[in-house]
């Protein structure tokens, strides 16, 4: 929220409020409306819903860390931590879609033996697990870089651009791999392919972290 319009610098104008949210829906406090569950195409796990604030007065012990002006690096250090989540998320999704993919090769059969042994298979496979190596190998190198408290900017726009473009990938091909039966629900892929697509977008969508990636690259690279 803006709180000093007379900041020197633009970042200096913000200030994170840390608000508690009551339970329910509607006008659950004077100034603070809930309105009802936004229905999505998957992440069901945790429910969806906006925040609207209409003439609701914050005191000042709701400050985050109780200093004004900082809510710039609140905001930009959280959002670091979730593009490692959404690419540890990527990781998990992309894993799982390879392991069904690979186990339903094995068992499923066409012109007398396992789908698996055709090499449009075994190829499609083995591309897959490189890309799930990979982005899991750069999603663990942008957390530890978090975790020393050294800049990580660049690795977590990195591991979140790489492992959710991945991740869409192999969860494509294990569908087509399943063929027709994983268009039912009857099969885990259907779901997969439906949590896949907000990995792109969360946390700033691959356009985005390509800017964050090119303005790190040129501020070491410069002439």
């Amino acid at each position: 929220m803006k709180t000093d319009e007379g900041a020197e610098k633009p970042h200096k104008n913000l200030t994170t409020f840390l608000i508690e949210k009551p339970a329910g829906f509607g006008e659950v406090v004077p100034g603070i409306t809930i309105p009802g569950k936004i229905e999505k195409m998957g992440y069901k796990g945790i429910d969806t819903t906006e925040l609207v604030f209409d003439g609701y007065r914050a005191p000042a012990t709701d400050i985050l860390g109780g200093e004004p002006g900082k809510g710039f690096g609140h905001m930009m250090d959280g959002v670091e931590v979730g593009r490692v989540n959404v690419s540890a998320r990527a990781c998990g999704v992309a894993l799982r879609s390879f392991e069904l993919a690979a186990k339903y090769a094995q068992q499923r059969r066409t012109f007398g033996k396992a789908i698996v042994d055709h090499q449009a298979i075994a190829f499609k496979l083995a591309e897959m697990a490189t890309k799930v190596e990979a982005a899991h190998l750069m999603m663990v190198n942008a957390a530890r870089l978090k975790d020393s408290g050294d800049r990580n900017d660049v690795a977590a726009g990195m591991a979140k651009y790489l492992a959710s473009e991945y991740c869409a990938e192999v969860t494509q091909e294990s569908f087509r791999i399943h063929g027709g039966y994983g268009y039912s629900k009857e099969y885990e892929i259907e779901r997969l392919m439906r949590e896949a697509p907000f990995l792109l977008i969360g946390e700033g969508t691959s356009e985005i972290q390509k800017t964050i990636i090119s303005k790190g690259v040129l501020r070491s690279y410069g002439l």
